[in-house]
């Protein structure tokens, strides 16, 4: 008599997300080369045998970490650009908009700051070349309007201010934590009132 086969039980998303949590957390604090799946399982509580039922490799994990980030951010920015507002609230809103995704995915942005540039070399995450291209434009395009249409100071040097914003935005991922005192858009409001009034051109 034939053995019945027990049904495959397909892992639920909820319990994917977690797993991706945990390992975000654990790369993000032992950095991806010196990170093992037996690592990121025991942080999960379970063995590593287990954790190749939900993935395949610890590059997958890295993999899905950062492009649901990136793809997150991307659509942020996209929607940014597409409200048509002036050069100024379009700089507000591309830094209230990272801040709130350091708040979604602190671990992640830890990660792209630390393994971007070495993981980038690997075909499979090309992606991320793609991305900070893009990412680029959106800042660089606006201050250029900005500077363009006067509401930027003319004397502006576009490319170091891009610099500035996007590093001085981005280092927050290492201190900031969820929950905390205050939220992604009071830093954000507290972040802009600091650096457009250096660069805004008073009316």
């Amino acid at each position: 008599m034939p053995t019945k086969k027990k049904p495959q039980v397909t892992p639920s998303p909820e319990r994917r997300r977690e797993l991706l949590d945990t390992a975000a957390e654990v790369f993000a604090a032992q950095g991806y080369n010196a990170t093992t799946v037996r690592r990121i399982a025991d942080a999960a509580g379970m063995l590593a045998g287990s954790l190749y039922y939900h993935f395949d490799s610890k590059e997958s994990m890295i993999d899905e970490i950062l492009s649901t980030f990136l793809t997150e951010l991307q659509e942020g920015y996209e929607a940014v650009l597409a409200a048509g507002l002036g050069p100024r609230e379009t700089i507000e809103a591309l830094v209230t908009e990272s801040f709130r995704e350091i708040d979604r995915h602190r671990a992640a942005v830890a990660i792209y700051q630390k393994e971007s540039k070495h993981l980038a070399t690997q075909p499979r995450f090309q992606y991320l070349v793609d991305s900070q291209r893009e990412f680029e434009q959106a800042w660089l395009g606006t201050l250029e309007r900005g500077v363009a249409d006067r509401t930027f100071r003319a004397d502006l040097d576009i490319r170091l201010t891009y610099r500035f914003v996007r590093d001085t935005v981005w280092v927050a991922a290492s201190w900031y934590r969820p929950g905390g005192q205050h939220s992604p858009d009071e830093i954000a409001r507290q972040y802009l009132s600091m650096v457009l009034d250096g660069i805004a051109l008073d009316t």
